[in-house]
């Protein structure tokens, strides 16, 4: 059935079914299954893109506060203010588009001027908002982060509530464009059942998925059992909350896989990542950086990540160009780099390091 639907997207289903010999509510019934498995898209059996991305998670309004003398606490501190679209699936969607995919974001904001802000935003950088809902009389996620002189973390504070608002309706009301996509990149800002039902149904469904455990306490989200994940990305952080204990990097990355995910990519800062598959453990040494704002960095790792996956690279070498991008981020005052583009990239690859 799904041949002839390529052979003719705009055949009626009793043409489809005079054509196969079929009675016209199999066939109804068949591209019902299509449409859950995302080989046909909605109306007029449109086809999926070829290589496109879904992110599923977190859109926030980030504001930075950057400090030029050490924090002291418990008094006034001198900082200069920035403020920033954030959150993770939203920054890897981001990047992506700036990266040309073809990509949409699955998320909620509130019915405010910042969510109004956001979804603007979205729509003017490329990516498909379509799957954003708003939740009236709720607020838009925000992100506050105060950075040291070195450009480091001193504290960030999460009002993340609207999150918790995502249910498995809003999941199964956008799966078609879930369900389409050659990879889905969810965030641990998901709840553990929402996590659960997208891992249930991927079975059935065409997609790829990555997942990014985002803090620590987050990552505790993820089931115990990683199967179903394609390719998980955390810090060395995170995998101690998720193994229960301590390891040192490579052999943490190692034993977080050994939970079932497909491959495990694990951050250690400017060092690079450690890359985990059936293979063993690969380190992917860092990109030398003069870093104004280390935030947005991990995200822009994933997204040069996947979309170099997208590209048909192999995972090692993806990583590397992730680290890349990763990089190039440090180096903005901007959660994703305002002159990202794929020559951009391309003129910074020369920053790769050989892989050890």
């Amino acid at each position: 059935m799904l041949d002839a639907i390529v052979a003719n997207p705009f055949a009626g289903q009793q043409e489809i079914a005079d054509a196969l010999g079929l009675a016209r509510s199999t066939v109804a019934a068949h591209i019902v299954s299509l449409m859950q498995k995302g080989q046909i898209l909605g109306r007029g059996y449109v086809l999926p893109e070829a290589r496109r991305v879904v992110c599923v998670g977190g859109a926030t309004l980030d504001r930075k506060y950057c400090a030029p003398v050490p924090v002291m606490p418990h008094t006034s501190n001198p900082v200069t203010g920035f403020r920033a679209f954030g959150g993770v699936a939203r920054n890897v969607a981001e990047n992506l588009a700036c990266l040309t995919a073809d990509v949409g974001l699955v998320s909620i904001v509130g019915d405010d001027e910042d969510g109004r802000a956001l979804l603007e935003h979205l729509r003017a950088v490329g990516v498909d908002a379509s799957g954003v809902v708003t939740a009236r009389g709720r607020r838009t996620a925000e992100y506050v982060a105060v950075l040291g002189p070195d450009n480091d973390l001193v504290l960030g504070l999460a009002d993340m509530d609207v999150f918790d608002l995502i249910g498995i309706a809003d999941i199964e009301r956008a799966w078609p464009q879930i369900a389409s996509a050659s990879w889905v990149f969810v965030d641990c800002n998901l709840s553990a059942e929402v996590i659960a039902y997208i891992l249930a149904r991927k079975h059935a469904a065409r997609f790829r998925l990555a997942a990014n455990a985002v803090s620590s306490p987050k990552a505790l989200r993820l089931p115990a059992d990683h199967a179903g994940i394609d390719l998980l990305f955390l810090n060395h952080d995170e995998a101690t909350a998720v193994l229960g204990a301590a390891h040192e990097p490579r052999a943490a990355a190692a034993a977080v896989r050994g939970r079932g995910a497909g491959a495990v990519v694990m951050t250690h800062g400017s060092a690079g990542a450690f890359v985990a598959t059936g293979d063993g453990v690969v380190d992917c040494a860092g990109v030398r950086a003069v870093p104004v704002d280390v935030t947005g960095a991990g995200d822009a790792l994933i997204a040069g990540t996947l979309s170099r996956l997208l590209a048909g690279e192999g995972l090692v070498e993806a990583v590397r160009i992730g680290t890349v991008l990763a990089a190039l981020t440090t180096e903005s005052r901007a959660t994703v780099h305002p002159e990202l583009s794929p020559r951009l990239l391309e003129a910074a690859m020369e920053r790769v390091p050989a892989t050890a």
